[in-house]
């Protein structure tokens, strides 16, 4: 296998881990234990970690070594902030566009939203969240915003914060707030959409700093 694909293989599980929490902020990444472990070699490792740093999933510690990366209360706030700008602006874009095509969509992400979270597969449920998001940018129909929304790692924090939640009422309360933001999209009326989109957002950057 090429080096660049061995790389990738070690990118992909590092990069699944670390959005499941099962690497937690502060662990450190060796080198040679991840090139054993996956039967590559440190060089794959190494390009796989530049890689996962580039995304502000790692870090290099000034003395060596690479290290998980925790998140801080600024991280929180600052990807709060994008993401009002970045899906407020989805949101308008969308209303002038909104066909039953994409709420049927949109619908069908909150059904499997729901099943997940019944069936107590939250890390699906956390998918299904960062999906409907993305679906709305998406949908937007506007290329330039969706590739700055992706290019801000925004769905990969989203993701790892969502995973970080156990409270039974955060999914139902995200799950209530999706679909009346659907419901609002069905009914045209925005102003209702935009203030639960705000005070969705808003919950979620006071849930993520409690969390921090």
């Amino acid at each position: 296998m090429k080096e660049d694909s061995l790389a990738n293989k070690v990118y992909n599980e590092i990069r699944k881990k670390i959005l499941a929490n099962q690497l937690v902020g502060g662990a450190r990444l060796k080198e040679s234990s991840w090139a054993e472990k996956l039967n590559v070699s440190r060089v794959a490792v190494r390009e796989a970690l530049i890689r996962l740093s580039g995304e502000n999933l790692v870090e290099f510690g000034e003395k060596g070594g690479c290290f998980v990366r925790n998140m801080t209360a600024e991280d929180v706030r600052d990807i709060r902030e994008l993401r009002e700008i970045f899906e407020v602006g989805a949101l308008k874009l969308l209303f002038k566009k909104i066909d039953k095509d994409i709420i049927k969509e949109l619908e069908a992400i909150c059904d499997d939203f729901t099943s997940m979270t019944e069936r107590g597969y939250y890390s699906g449920a956390c998918e299904a969240d960062v999906r409907f998001h993305e679906t709305i940018m998406e949908r937007s129909g506007n290329k330039r915003l969706l590739a700055l929304y992706k290019n801000s790692n925004i769905p990969l924090f989203h993701l790892k914060l969502g995973n970080s939640l156990s409270h039974m009422d955060d999914y139902k309360q995200t799950d209530t707030e999706h679909r009346r933001i659907v419901q609002s999209l069905k009914s045209g009326n925005f102003d209702d959409a935009l203030n639960t989109l705000i005070n969705h957002l808003d919950r979620g950057e006071k849930e993520a700093l409690e969390l921090i």
